[in-house]
């Protein structure tokens, strides 16, 4: 089996062509059908493929035959709307050992924004449940990612790659402090209830703003992470009349069009008399308009924007990168080990299976022959004789022949493989000493 990558995340392509391909965890399972049946016309019958989508990347992951890195991108560029040639420029593919090290990172959050964020790792165990739901996922990318997580584990536990972190949440909670005095008197609305938004609104509540208020399509939703925080919920279609209450505005839903508008934001400055706005957009696409920046009295700060804040404390943690990075070469290895015990031309395990099956058909073979000895009536010690017999010289028919084959030199060789194989045995245990 071949394992190949096709991504592009925050480093390689800017926020708005990452818009183009973010899938929300309710679209992996029908998107992955999609993904896997445009291999039908080629050599690639069951290609295992896993999609991982998140605010900063979004990755296709897939194990087949042989690797399709072309047909891959071509799809995913038709599915985002793009030519194949721009996608390219923004994207990095990987094959076999490059993609484990790749995966091996990103869950141990070496890959992201954030570096040591610990939540990339639930994103990507969702990711998995939602390609394993979908019957996208076979035993090649299974093990790939059980052993990522299993390395982001250890990753974890065995150094300090996370401590100090800055989450964007905490980034987005700093950059609100640099424009108010004091954030215990400002009015804050969070649009949208996901995970996102419930760190984010964990954050700004330390600080004891002046009210809090949750926005939410559904408002069951929203009520559950309001009630958390003492606040009020509003329904969505709301936001547009009610945007001038509110000094800080931060949002993250899985909308494919912004949900706050230009014309909103001006009409809310004007009722506000041009008092400033602070507002950060998390989601990838876009929630907020991205002309709204340019308005005098909003600052206006998205996913990308918050890089800056979050990678200055990465310089105090290099020792634990290079401590990291050494864990992820040994699990490398140890996959890399995995995929060739597995290949039908170098790996052991396929030979394996062909042993047993023969083993199998002679003992089948011997057995059926014994009954009917017996059925016959022929005595019991006699058929027990007859297939230990039956079985042995089934078992060494190959060896004897392949002994008698060949130069001198190749039966040397073939008698010291043979006794390697054959004559093995346990040093035999010493007796017991007698007690003095």
């Amino acid at each position: 089996m071949a394992v190949w990558a096709l991504g592009l995340n925050h480093t390689t392509a800017p926020l708005d062509l990452r818009g183009r391909f973010a899938f929300a965890l309710d679209q992996i399972a029908p998107t992955l059908q999609g993904l896997r049946q445009s291999f039908g016309g080629q050599r690639h019958p069951s290609v295992e493929a896993a999609i991982l989508s998140t605010c900063n990347r979004t990755e296709i992951y897939c194990a087949g035959d042989a690797p399709a890195l072309d047909h891959t991108l071509n799809w995913l560029a038709q599915t985002g709307g793009v030519t194949p040639s721009l996608l390219r420029s923004h994207a990095y593919s990987l094959q076999d050992g490059p993609v484990a090290r790749h995966a091996f990172r990103v869950a141990s959050g070496l890959d992201s924004m954030v570096l040591g964020e610990a939540q990339i790792l639930g994103q990507m165990k969702d990711a998995v449940r939602a390609a394993e739901n979908a019957g996208a996922l076979g035993s090649t990318l299974n093990q790939l990612f059980q052993r990522s997580f299993a390395v982001a584990k250890e990753v974890r536990t065995s150094t300090e790659i996370g401590a100090h972190s800055i989450s964007m949440a905490a980034a987005a909670v700093r950059l609100a402090g640099q424009l108010f005095e004091d954030l215990g008197k400002i009015r804050i609305l969070f649009v949208g209830a996901g995970e996102m938004i419930e760190l984010a609104a964990t954050h700004f509540a330390a600080r004891n703003p002046e009210s809090i208020a949750i926005a939410n399509r559904t408002l069951e939703r929203g009520e559950r992470l309001a009630s958390r925080f003492n606040g009020e919920v509003m329904r969505l279609a709301d936001l547009p009349e009610r945007l001038h209450e509110f000094d800080a505005v931060v949002s993250c839903t899985a909308s494919s069009l912004p949900i706050i508008g230009l014309g909103a934001v001006e009409r809310a400055l004007k009722k506000r008399k041009h008092r400033p706005m602070f507002m950060v957009d998390l989601a990838v696409p876009r929630d907020i308009e991205p002309e709204v920046k340019a308005l005098d009295d909003v600052y206006l700060y998205t996913v990308d924007d918050l890089a800056t804040v979050v990678q200055t404390a990465q310089a105090n943690r290099q020792a634990a990168v290079a401590q990291a990075e050494s864990i992820i070469d040994t699990g490398v290895q140890s996959f890399l080990h995995w995929m060739d015990q597995r290949d039908p031309v170098k790996g052991s395990v396929p030979l394996i299976r062909q042993l047993n099956a023969q083993a199998d058909t002679w003992r089948t073979a011997e057995i059926a022959r014994a009954r009917k000895l017996l059925a016959r009536g022929d005595d019991v010690d006699a058929v027990l004789e007859a297939l230990s017999r039956g079985l042995t010289q089934k078992m060494l028919h190959g060896a004897m022949a392949e002994l008698h084959t060949g130069d001198s030199d190749q039966r040397e060789a073939t008698a010291r493989t043979v006794s390697r194989i054959f004559l093995r045995s346990e040093s035999p245990k010493a007796p017991p000493r007698d007690k003095l």
